[in-house]
């Protein structure tokens, strides 16, 4: 299919809006899949706020040129599937992830996160990253842990006192 020039500059221009405000991009080459298989990846990425587009190599090229994805210029080969994220640097190598299993055509090439390029080999690690709820929630729970053992602590002494005065009211009585 040709791209007149209009439609070219419309998508270099998409894509490059979507990458300058990303933390995270994600490339897999989709050789072998089907139309529906790629219409069920885009309903899901959509789903997970995740930006999810066929790009000529060459169209991503410019379109990355002067964000922090410039990294994946060298990996831009073959027919991919860029996939970029704004809110967790784990969402599209876990979407990723788990598509590569159910689709054994799909091929993680590349992963960017904030301008830092790491291989597919380090899919597993990316991807099991928490998203930001999750990092929220842990922090929360080790921010409460002195808290809760010191009232549980301060708690504990009048506990003790009260146990040792009823251990000595039933030594008494009987």
């Amino acid at each position: 299919m040709t791209l007149r020039l209009e439609d070219k500059k419309a998508i270099v221009g998409e894509v490059n809006a979507i990458a300058k405000d990303s933390i995270a991009a994600v490339t897999a080459e989709y050789r072998g899949l089907t139309v529906s298989q790629l219409n069920k990846m885009r309903s899901v990425a959509r789903e997970r706020g995740i930006y999810l587009r066929v790009v000529r190599n060459t169209l991503t090229r410019i379109a990355v040129k002067d964000t922090k994805f410039a990294c994946l210029d060298e990996t831009l080969t073959g027919p991919l599937i860029v996939a970029f994220s704004k809110d967790s640097p784990s969402a599209p190598a876990r979407m990723l992830k788990e598509f590569s299993k159910e689709f054994e055509a799909l091929t993680v090439k590349a992963l960017a996160v904030d301008g830092q390029l790491y291989g597919a080999k380090q899919l597993d690690a990316i991807a099991s990253l928490p998203n930001k709820e999750e990092a929220l929630a842990t922090l929360l729970s080790v921010m409460q842990a002195p808290i809760s053992k010191l009232v549980r602590t301060l708690a504990a002494t009048p506990q003790k006192l009260v146990w040792t005065l009823v251990a000595v009211q039933e030594q008494k009585s009987a």
